[in-house]
C-alpha cells in the first residue's frame, strides 16, 4: 500500500531532518499525546540517533510540505540503550540463544508516528516499507506499548511477531511488546 494522492514520501538526510526537528517533535508528541514538554526533552536523543550506523528516515508531506508523518531507525548495536535493555529482558525470558537469534543483525525501527488526523489512511504503511526497502539487516525490530491500537494492527498485517512482551523499559512505567520480522518485507 501505498500513502493517499495527497502525500509524498520522501528520505531526508540527518541534516535535512535537523532542519525540520522542531516540527518532527510535534508531530511525535502530538501523534504519542505526550505532555508538551517532551520534545524539548527528546530532541537531544534523537540528534544522536542520526549519529548511528545506518540511520535511515522517511517522512510523509501533506500538500504544503508539512510533515504529517515521520518514520526512523538504524542499525541495532550492542551498548545501546534500547538493545541493552531488550537483550536484558530477552536472556531473562527466552535465553542467550534467543538473544543471538534476534539481535546479531537487525535494523532497529526506532520512530514511526502519523498524524493522528492522517492516520487510518496507508501513511504509517508507506512510510515503514519506504523505510524497510534495501536495509541490509537480516531482521527488523521495534517496540511499541502493550494494547491494542492502529500500530497493532499495521505491525501484525504485516507479519511481526512476538519477541517479547509486557516489558518495562527502565524510567517508563507503561509494559511494552518487542516485536520483530525477519527481511525484506513481503
Amino acid at each position: 500500500m501505498t500513502a493517499a494522492p495527497s502525500q509524498r514520501l520522501v528520505e531526508l538526510s540527518a541534516r535535512e531532518l535537523n532542519s525540520r526537528l522542531g516540527e518532527a517533535l510535534a508531530l511525535y508528541v502530538n501523534a504519542m499525546n505526550y505532555p508538551p514538554g517532551t520534545a524539548e526533552q527528546r530532541a537531544p536523543m534523537w540528534l544522536a540517533h542520526m549519529l548511528r550506523d545506518g540511520w535511515r528516515c522517511v517522512v510523509a508531506l501533506g500538500e504544503d510540505d508539512e510533515l504529517i508523518g515521520i518514520g526512523y531507525g538504524y542499525r541495532g548495536s550492542v551498548g545501546q540503550w534500547w538493545h541493552e535493555q531488550v537483550r536484558h529482558g530477552l536472556t531473562l525470558v527466552s535465553g542467550p540463544n534467543s538473544v543471538e537469534e534476534w539481535m546479531r543483525d537487525y535494523f532497529e525501527l526506532t520512530e514511526l508516528h502519523v498524524l493522528p488526523t492522517e492516520q487510518g489512511r496507508g501513511i504509517g504503511e508507506g512510510l515503514l516499507r519506504n523505510l524497510l526497502a534495501g536495509v541490509p539487516t537480516s531482521r527488523v525490530l521495534l517496540s511499541t506499548p502493550e494494547g491494542p491500537s492502529k500500530a497493532w494492527r499495521l505491525y501484525r498485517r504485516l507479519g511481526f511477531a512476538d519477541v517479547l512482551r509486557h516489558y518495562q523499559f527502565t524510567g517508563d512505567p507503561r509494559p511494552f511488546a518487542v516485536l520483530g520480522r525477519t527481511l525484506p518485507l513481503d
